[in-house]
């Protein structure tokens, strides 16, 4: 009977361990999702212009509250979503007061829909505009985790806080390199307030839309939050060098830097034998700057010789200027031959207005991909025309042929004429 007993406990206790032992990593599953979930926060301007009622017959606010509603019940499960409010808590005059009016309603989190629509429905319009403010404490909200992270602003007018400029926190925000984007939505906007929101997006790659009616305000912000929970490649942070011997040396990958007005950035990427350097920049002008501007992006050996090179224009009609280049090398016959460092100097003539300030630089993206060598010599580019030796050699043959076809009808019309 005894026996039994110490049986039937040791086969419990077994059970039990191996219980906990699936549990644990359930649990580092879960947590790892929950660091890789996707984030939105939802800032809303809640000042006192907010009580005009010039939106579908009914008030600013009241248009908020509604479109806030459809966007919570279609909310995707896997997004954690957060509402931070500006200007709600402090009716008074007091400035300095009046511009630290911003308080996060509901945590960035786990979507409790019902929590959520309580908490909307309390809104009163009341106070400031501090813009800026709330878009530090926004993206302070956002910190931690790997997954995509998205502010959406919705507002009807302009910062009412500077010298604290709106457009110079975005700025910082997007040098910090944590790939946080900022989406600004304008009820019935006017022109200054337009430009504040469109720089604001400019400024982190997101995007500025006006909205009029209720349902086109629900049906973007519903995009947005979708648009969050879509799979992306989060760039990472990185500071080129004045020099390639001080350039930091990138792998594969999407990188993000800042460069100023007149200044070049170097990098170095070591390529193998049998492998093919694939780099391409962008960098966008998320301010003021001249109507003509260029971008350069090559890669020399680290004795300065020059391999390749790619480059492109643009007008003050592009916001965003782009060049890639690419860079073979060859197989080699020994097991052990080492990797040649290429050097990639990247170097625009953008020019800044006047008082435009020129910290931080302007947005850089740079992606490197290293992959295997092309396996056909065709494939590579060959004293820089590639696959145009094909179309060269074609003119050469046609033009030959031609050539003939021309002298023997010359020849044959110069005969009949004597003959005549």
């Amino acid at each position: 009977m005894i026996r039994t007993q110490r049986l039937a406990a040791g086969l419990c206790a077994l059970l039990a361990a191996f219980t906990a032992g699936l549990a644990f990593p359930a649990g580092a599953v879960a947590d790892e999702t929950t660091a890789n979930a996707p984030k939105v926060d939802l800032v809303l301007d809640v000042s006192g212009s907010m009580r005009a009622k010039d939106i579908d017959g009914g008030s600013r606010m009241a248009a908020a509250k509604q479109a806030f509603n459809e966007v919570l019940d279609a909310t995707p499960e896997e997004v954690r979503l957060g509402i931070r409010t500006l200007g709600a808590n402090y009716p008074g005059d007091d400035r300095k007061t009046g511009c630290k009016d911003t308080a996060q309603l509901y945590p960035v989190g786990p979507l409790d829909r019902t929590e959520a629509k309580t908490a909307v429905a309390t809104l009163t319009p009341t106070g400031w505009t501090p813009i800026g403010p709330a878009l530090l404490k926004a993206a302070d909200d956002l910190d931690g985790g790997t997954g995509s992270k998205r502010i959406v602003l919705i507002s009807d007018g302009e910062d009412t806080c500077a010298p604290l400029d709106p457009c110079e926190v975005a700025r910082e925000i997007a040098a910090k390199g944590i790939g946080l984007t900022i989406d600004t939505l304008g009820l019935v906007p006017n022109v200054k307030m337009r430009q504040q929101l469109s720089c604001i997006a400019e400024a982190t790659g997101g995007t500025y839309t006006s909205v009029e009616h209720t349902d086109e305000l629900a049906d973007k912000v519903n995009q947005l939050v979708d648009r969050a929970a879509d799979p992306v490649v989060t760039p990472v942070a990185t500071q080129g060098a004045d020099t390639c011997a001080k350039a930091p040396t990138l792998k594969s990958g999407l990188y993000t830097d800042r460069e100023e007005f007149g200044q070049q950035r170097w990098y170095r990427v070591d390529l193998e034998p049998g492998k093919e350097l694939r780099a391409s920049v962008s960098v966008s002008a998320d301010r003021a700057v001249g109507p003509h501007y260029g971008v350069l992006l090559r890669a020399v050996t680290v004795h300065g010789r020059e391999m390749v090179r790619g480059e492109a224009a643009g007008t003050g009609r592009t916001d965003v200027i782009s060049a890639g280049l690419r860079q073979p090398k060859a197989e080699s016959d020994e097991d052990d031959a080492p990797a040649e460092t290429v050097c990639l100097q990247v170097t625009h003539s953008y020019s800044g207005a006047s008082g435009v300030k020129t910290t931080p630089g302007l947005p850089l993206e740079l992606t490197v991909d290293v992959v295997d060598g092309p396996s056909q010599a065709s494939d590579v580019a060959a004293f820089g025309l590639g696959r145009g030796w094909w179309l060269l050699g074609v003119l050469v043959l046609v033009g030959f042929l031609a050539g003939l076809v021309w002298g023997w009808l010359s020849r044959w019309r110069v005969t009949v004429w004597r003959t005549n």
